[in-house]
């Protein structure tokens, strides 16, 4: 049995690893699109395109469920995909979600009427295409009211940390976090809008500041996913695990493996 993990590149490990160690019983085929990474900065039908390949791949190896572990993916293509309507017995889940009813403490499954939050001015950092999407700010619309978004595109800090680079993308990440201090000098709160972002959770938190409350994704994808297989325990499906790239399998299983440091071996998809 297993559940589809799919994203651009490598930064849907962060994800992968969380829901792995929250659902231990559980295996999971990931799927990295390297061949066409990084989507951040491709147009929406593009996005959506590609999309729809990768998890009509996912689907035919076996999985009923697939969840985007790439906010530009699930900012570009999950509605479109869900209103265009899916296979019997087929479901995809985005990132976005979860992070919002973490921001506005709400339950999953809670669709009273959008209220005032505690929070006020949220700093969203994402891909240019993700923040050209405003879908986190469409999401949050549909929860919270009075909250001020900045965001702020991260050009760059997806391709550095794919190479390797974290000299390059620490440096990066505290440039992009000064172009939004500018627009929004006294954050409450800010939100790692990439699947990638957490490897730099703590230059993010220390450009901020300590009294930033920083969202990062993947425990809380992974508590959401972990509630929604309780409520739909028929989606498990019944693919065998494994790691597949429409990359050079052995330069994406090298990059993930020091991602994630530990041996992860990726096959053609």
């Amino acid at each position: 049995m297993a559940i589809g993990v799919f994203d651009s590149g490598l930064g849907g490990l962060t994800v992968l690893d969380a829901v792995q160690k929250r659902l231990p019983e559980i295996d999971f085929i990931y799927f990295a699109d390297s061949a066409h990474a990084p989507y951040g900065v491709r147009d929406a039908d593009d996005i959506c395109a590609l999309t729809r390949v990768a998890v009509e791949r996912l689907w035919q190896a076996g999985c009923d469920l697939v969840i985007l572990a790439c906010n530009t993916a699930s900012a570009a293509a999950l509605r479109r995909m869900q209103e265009g309507g899916l296979p019997p017995g087929k479901r995809v889940l985005g990132v976005f979600v979860p992070l919002i009813e973490a921001l506005t403490e709400r339950q999953w499954g809670d669709n009273s009427p959008p209220r005032e939050v505690e929070v006020k001015h949220v700093a969203l950092f994402a891909t240019p295409a993700t923040v050209a999407s405003r879908a986190f700010q469409r999401e949050l619309a549909f929860r919270a009211i009075g909250v001020d978004v900045e965001a702020q595109a991260c050009g760059g800090v997806v391709d550095a940390i794919e190479d390797g680079d974290m000299i390059l993308a620490e440096a990066l990440v505290r440039s992009h976090v000064d172009a939004l201090k500018r627009k929004m000098p006294n954050p409450e709160a800010a939100v790692l809008g990439c699947t990638h972002y957490p490897l730099m959770q703590d230059v993010f938190q220390a450009a901020l500041g300590a009294h930033v409350k920083v969202y990062s994704q993947a425990n809380l994808v992974a508590s959401s996913l972990a509630d929604y297989l309780t409520r739909h325990p028929d989606m498990l499906g019944s693919g065998a695990p494994g790691y597949l790239t429409t990359g050079d399998p052995r330069r994406v299983s090298d990059g993930a493996t020091r991602f994630l440091r530990r041996q992860i071996r990726f096959e053609a998809a």
